[in-house]
């Protein structure tokens, strides 16, 4: 009866009544574990606490009000936003050089790839350890090499104006993954198309212009969507190697939201703080989306 009263035939609600007790653990998961405590940190942003143990005392928008007055606030997110622009963009700049020249039918290639692509497996906390000692301004290995040529090496991660972009260069470590999703959009494109080309006598340079570009640029919005989203979460290179120093150089969003709540224990200025950055990068990406229509090119559509 239930069935019929959703204009379901018996054999539909039955089919319909085993599909979802299949997808029953998943819904209990998600709901337990996402849509509960989604909605549970905006009613905290909207609260605070009074004492441990006490009951929240409701405050409206006074949190979001104490952000925007929160100096803090706004270095975390210039040095997110700064780690987006800039390194997003040399990382993607150079997963398409990288990925041009992995991409030609030489000896050993297979080889060189392999390379590229390993560190990506290493585990976040390894490579940020593993840098630490690259940056090591007394026996790292850079400056090591730079002594060798009489050359005085910086502090990587104790020099204000170098502490981000040692960040950056650190990113280079796991560029493989960007790096395998560009091979793959490049032996996607089709030959005929450099063939009339070089016909039309364009050169290299050009036929990258005119050719490997526009038709890269779907894998290229990918890699921009997913650099941008991952670049506003850069949470343990800062916890690990750095703890938001030097000056607060690279004390991230996501840093300075956890030490907010697991460290300052203010679940609610937290919880606010997450809600800004789930809007921040919400905004950002449909931004990119609606921009992308200018630079955007799928095979097979009229422009």
């Amino acid at each position: 009866m239930v069935g019929m009263s959703f204009g379901l035939t018996r054999q539909e609600f039955r089919r319909l009544r085993i599909g979802l007790l299949f997808a029953l653990p998943w819904i209990i998961g998600f709901s337990s574990f996402t849509i509960i405590p989604v909605v549970a940190s905006f009613y905290y942003s909207l609260n605070v606490f009074t004492t441990f143990g006490q009951p929240l005392r409701w405050v409206g928008l006074s949190n979001y009000e104490k952000l925007m007055q929160d100096d803090l606030f706004w270095i975390s997110l210039y040095n997110t936003l700064y780690m987006v622009v800039f390194g997003v963009s040399f990382h993607i700049v150079l997963a398409i050089v990288l990925g041009l020249l992995l991409n030609q039918n030489l000896r050993g290639v297979s080889l060189y790839r392999t390379v590229y692509y390993v560190p990506t497996i290493v585990p976040i906390v390894a490579t940020s350890v593993l840098w630490m000692w690259v940056f090591n301004p007394e026996f790292g290995l850079i400056n090591s090499a730079l002594s060798v040529l009489d050359i005085h090496g910086p502090g990587w991660l104790t020099d204000p104006v170098l502490s981000k972009p040692s960040m950056i260069l650190m990113g280079v470590w796991t560029i493989g993954g960007t790096l395998v999703i560009f091979l793959a959009g490049l032996q996607d494109i089709p030959q005929h198309l450099f063939d009339a080309a070089m016909i039309d006598g364009a050169g290299a340079l050009q036929r990258i212009m005119n050719v490997t570009l526009p038709m890269l640029s779907p894998v290229i919005f990918f890699n921009v969507i997913m650099g941008v989203i991952s670049g506003f979460q850069i949470f343990a290179q800062a916890f690990i190697m750095t703890r938001g120093g030097p000056l607060d150089t690279t004390l991230f969003y996501a840093y300075y939201l956890y030490q907010n709540a697991f460290e300052f224990f203010q679940m609610p200025y937290a919880s606010a703080m997450a809600w800004i950055l789930f809007l921040v990068v919400m905004g950002t990406t449909l931004v990119i989306f609606r921009s992308s229509a200018r630079f955007v090119y799928y095979e097979g559509e009229e422009r």
